[in-house]
């Protein structure tokens, strides 16, 4: 196993949501580490031509290298390994996002909504609170920022049903609330969602709602002001994903925000965050 990453060609442009270009200059190298160490751990639990062996075994090489200094064996960890080392951050914001790229190789259906949040403690949490501890934000700050992080993840996975299931034969939908609509995993390789599917999203949509509203407190307990702007638009932006997942059919449709409407969240967020 000579070259351990397998590059999927995804970057920051085509991720739905603002990942360093609001927050000040000095911390962007380092949210970029961060990034580009989860982006290449991502590819590989998403690669279709690896064995879930091979996949945890790659995974698990990262983990080793990360908390190395002088295994220089993955090209795309050690600018995070740099910026830990800088900024005295620990890496178990990485490792737990690790735990969560292992469990894709090997979890493929979730039974129930406790699952699918345990999957987010590890898959999006992290990542919020990595951004809270580079800013020196207080941990009181942790709830919102885990509501914030777990929305975005489960719009992400309403967003991406199909293509998971399709390409990767794995489903993120509760498969008890599936059931309870009266539908399962194959009607998730229609062209367009059944009226049990689109009950089933719903009631997903619905079940976030503590959550979206735990996160829309979020930008109001950030001190540093670009975060909190970089939160607020975040926040807004997930909000009118929401409300488009209610409108429009992610089997049938790319149900994303324009151009237009990402600058209009920006501004709306420029508001939201002296609120």
């Amino acid at each position: 196993m000579d070259t351990i990453e397998t590059p999927s060609g995804k970057n920051e442009k085509t991720e739905n949501f603002p990942v360093e270009k609001l927050v000040g200059p000095q911390y962007r190298p380092h949210v970029r580490a961060f990034y580009a160490f989860a982006r290449a751990a991502d590819d590989i639990s998403d690669n279709p031509m690896l064995t879930a062996g091979e996949k945890i075994a790659r995974l698990d090489r990262f983990d080793t290298a990360l908390m190395m200094p002088d295994d220089d064996s993955i090209p795309a960890l050690i600018p995070l390994r740099e910026s830990l080392a800088e900024t005295g951050i620990t890496p178990q914001h990485a490792r737990d996002l690790l735990i969560a790229f292992k469990r894709d190789a090997t979890k493929l259906r979730y039974e129930n909504w406790e699952e699918l949040l345990d999957y987010c403690r590890y898959s999006a949490a992290p990542v919020g609170r990595y951004m809270l501890d580079l800013h020196g934000e207080d941990k009181s700050t942790w709830p919102a920022s885990d509501a914030l992080c777990n929305a975005l993840q489960i719009i992400n996975h309403i967003q991406d049903c199909a293509d998971d299931y399709r390409q990767l034969d794995r489903v993120y939908i509760p498969l008890d609330m599936m059931a309870a609509s009266g539908t399962s995993p194959t009607a998730l390789a229609s062209i367009e969602s059944t009226p049990a599917l689109r009950a089933t999203l719903t009631a997903m949509l619905d079940q976030m709602a503590p959550m979206v509203d735990l996160a829309q407190t979020f930008a109001s307990q950030i001190r540093d002001p670009r975060l909190r702007y970089d939160t607020a638009v975040t926040t807004t932006i997930a909000l009118r994903l929401v409300k488009l997942l209610r409108e429009r059919d992610p089997l049938s449709d790319d149900v994303k925000l324009s151009r237009r409407q990402k600058l209009t969240a920006m501004a709306t967020g420029f508001i939201k965050m002296w609120m």
